[in-house]
């Protein structure tokens, strides 16, 4: 080694490693105590131990950045990968690989357009899965039993809504307090939102209306109603819901999801309960609207049954002319009764001056029966001298009987060989046969019989059954029965 090299190197300090790497770690932490780095998160990684590792770009370099587990819960947001933020921090060397990094304990949102473009982000996705859709919003109740309040325990807000409502229909309120900024705030919201649906074996404790509110404030303040598990919770949640947070002018997701919006809490309020003054003065003037409508019917229906009573004939009158008019026939009876009786005498006394005398009467029937009687004494008088000349008769017929006798017997001989010569047995013996139908009647021709029609054919040995065949051309001529 040279002169000139041993007097350059004696001019250089020289380091061990360890002190090297001390310098810089030193000349870095005493130089960067606390610094704000503005960058877009990106590597984000979480371990099991709670620490959180990450880094921040921009387009000319990257810084990697760590977030302690005890910093982690005060950060004040959540940290995502593609997120522009400003890390609030100082910047530590790790001597081991010789690299450096930010040590995170604060962090927040780099500007409102990060913070929008984010929120649009989550707005298109939650519109494409149907959340925002009118059709799944559910009716508020007009006046519900009980109320949740999901809202935080400190501030302007509760006090408001309690006011709003004990002032307009005291309904009870069921108030869930919860963070509604901050680290943890969405968590909260979340939870109280889910937990209000079930409460295991306390069905009275679940409300018919659910309001979720906060006060106004900044973009950043009011994340946590933009956080995607809040607004899941609130489309799955089977109770109503109204948002009211911030101001009328602040807008955010949980709107969107929710089944009512309201411009502020007091607003909400006022949707939540109807007021019970105007309810009231409705109900009063609704009954007096009844009221005068019945009154109206009822005079309608006294002035019809007027009209029918005054169609009605008076009974009085009535009366009177039924009792005149019995009067007036009682006294045509009187007069009819006897001009009657001398109607009928004088009819009477027409049909006696018409009948013979009874004198007469008798006179014609005794002598009827002195004619009848000479009649029957010559009757029996004549019947005895017959009965004289038939005993003397006899004693001479005694002779002539066998004689007699004899010539009736030939005539009935006679008469037998008349009656057998025109027997139908006769007939029958010489090869005829008789024709019957069903009901016995003899059949003596062949046309209007119906096919198939039964007969009985009866010869001098016996009867047999048939049928008639159809006539055909041929039957027709020659007349054949089929049997």
């Amino acid at each position: 080694m040279s002169e000139n090299d041993q007097s350059a190197g004696g001019n250089v300090p020289e380091y061990s490693v360890s002190e090297i790497s001390g310098a810089i770690k030193r000349t870095l932490e005493g130089g960067f105590a606390r610094v704000r780095v503005r960058g877009e998160i990106t590597e984000l990684k979480r371990y099991p131990s709670g620490h959180v590792y990450l880094s921040l770009k921009d387009q000319g370099g990257k810084i990697s950045g760590v977030i302690w587990r005890g910093s982690v819960s005060r950060l004040g947001m959540a940290p995502e990968n593609g997120i522009e933020v400003i890390a609030t921090g100082r910047v530590s060397a790790y001597g081991d690989r010789s690299s450096y990094q930010l040590v995170i304990d604060q962090m927040s949102f780099a500007g409102e357009g990060a913070l929008l473009a984010k929120i649009e982000k989550l707005r298109q996705k939650l519109l494409a899965e149907g959340l925002f859709d009118a059709e799944r919003k559910k009716k508020i109740p007009f006046l519900p039993r009980l109320i949740g309040l999901v809202t935080s325990s400190r501030g302007a807000v509760l006090h408001d809504i309690l006011t709003t409502l004990s002032r307009r229909f005291p309904r009870s309120v069921l108030v869930w307090p919860v963070a509604v900024q901050g680290e943890g705030a969405a968590a909260q919201i979340t939870a109280a939102i889910e937990g209000f649906s079930r409460v295991p074996g306390r069905p009275d404790l679940i409300p018919d209306l659910l309001i979720v509110a906060r006060g106004g404030g900044s973009l950043e303040d009011l994340m946590a109603f933009n956080d995607e598990t809040v607004l899941r919770a609130v489309a799955a949640c089977p109770i109503p819901l109204i948002s009211a947070v911030g101001h009328e002018t602040d807008t955010t997701l949980i709107d969107y999801v929710s089944d009512q919006r309201a411009p502020t809490p007091t607003a909400a309020a006022e949707m939540a309960v109807p007021l019970r003054s105007e309810m009231v003065a409705d109900l009063a003037h609704r009954g007096a609207r009844l009221a005068g409508a019945l009154s109206r019917q009822l005079q309608v229906a006294r002035a019809r049954a007027d009209q029918v009573i005054a169609r009605l004939p008076d009974l009085p009158t009535l009366l009177e002319t039924a009792r005149f008019r019995l009067d007036e026939r009682g006294q045509r009876l009187e007069l009819a009764l006897p001009m009657v009786a001398s109607r009928a005498r004088q009819r009477l006394m027409g049909l006696e001056g018409r009948l013979p005398s009874a004198a007469h009467f008798l006179g014609q029937k005794q002598a009827g029966l002195g004619l009848a009687s000479a009649a029957l004494s010559s009757g029996i008088r004549h019947r005895m001298q017959r009965e004289r000349a038939g005993f003397a008769h006899a004693r001479l017929g005694t002779e002539s009987f066998t004689a007699r006798l004899g010539l009736d017997h030939a005539r009935l001989a006679g008469i037998a060989g008349r009656l057998e010569a025109v027997s139908p047995e006769a007939v029958l013996a010489r090869g005829y046969a008789l024709v019957q139908d069903s009901r016995g009647k003899p059949v003596t021709t062949a046309s209007g019989r119906p096919r198939g029609g039964a007969i009985s054919l009866r010869f001098a040995d016996g009867a047999r059954q048939g049928r008639l065949d159809p006539l055909g051309t041929e039957q027709e001529e020659q007349g054949t029965l089929g049997l």
